[in-house]
């Protein structure tokens, strides 16, 4: 398949390919034409960075995935780097998690202050009248 079959059967752009292809990421094979081609092992290539990424990876975190499919392993995940790569995103993403659960008591501290300088003052009792 050519290069905008690719794109469009991976919902991405000709140039996002374009871009894997100059990260290394994406096989650069090119017909005697010099058109580029592609196959379906490509297109897993590119569903698997899209995915990644749509999971909030960057490009170069995808890159053990697809050397794991190009070795022929039937998951991009079924590799020792892959596994590692999944360990520091979820390291990542708990440091992450217990910053924003510190953030969000501060605020919602900050907020219950607020709202209690809001609150007007209780009316005071005038007694032995």
């Amino acid at each position: 398949m050519r290069i905008g079959e690719l794109a469009e059967r991976a919902g991405v752009s000709p140039r996002t390919l374009r871009y894997y292809e100059a990260r290394g990421l994406l096989p650069a094979r090119r017909a005697v034409n010099g058109y580029r081609v592609y196959g379906e092992d490509d297109l897993r290539l590119v569903e698997q960075i899209r995915a990644l990424q749509d999971f909030g990876f960057e490009l170069e975190d995808t890159r053990p995935f697809v050397e794991c499919l190009r070795a022929g392993h039937p998951a991009g995940d079924s590799c020792p780097d892959s596994v590692r790569v999944y360990r520091a995103k979820l390291a990542e993403l708990d440091a992450l998690m217990e910053r924003l659960g510190r953030v969000r008591a501060e605020v919602a501290a900050q907020l219950l202050r607020a709202e209690a300088e809001l609150s007007p003052p209780e009316p005071r009792c005038e007694t032995g009248r």
